[in-house]
């Protein structure tokens, strides 16, 4: 896979919004950003928390770059399309689909056969 950059002027960004998990403890409030464990604040008020919450957030992000990245899919070719096909000259090929198919069928009877039995079975058992 290959990684592409999309660049944007640093203005031009939009709005980071972030979701808040506020927690009413026994002295206060704990207020996290959600998916950010270590981006959390004490203090003895919602209101505080909120706010200090906010702050470490502009703190944090003050002196970094939000990027925003592209993948795009590899485009080799699936690992088994070099074997599609290998044995389509083979003379033996169609001898060895029906030598298949017969065991396939060989199995469906005894499955049949087997199911029979076991339905015989529990009919008397009842």
């Amino acid at each position: 896979m290959t990684t592409n950059f999309i660049k944007a002027e640093p203005n031009k960004l939009s709005k980071l919004n972030y979701s808040v998990l506020v927690e009413a403890k026994d002295n206060g409030y704990q207020a996290t950003v959600w998916g950010l464990p270590n981006c959390q604040v004490f203090a003895t008020t919602r209101e505080d928390a909120l706010h200090n919450l906010h702050a470490l957030m502009n703190s944090r992000l003050k002196n970094v770059e939000i990027v925003t990245q592209e993948l795009e899919p590899s485009s080799s070719e699936h690992p088994w399309m070099k074997f599609a096909g290998m044995f389509k000259d083979d003379p033996q090929f169609d001898e060895m689909l029906a030598d298949i198919a017969a065991y396939r069928r060989e199995l469906d009877a005894e499955m049949v056969e087997y199911y029979r039995k076991l339905d015989a079975q529990q009919g008397e058992e009842a």
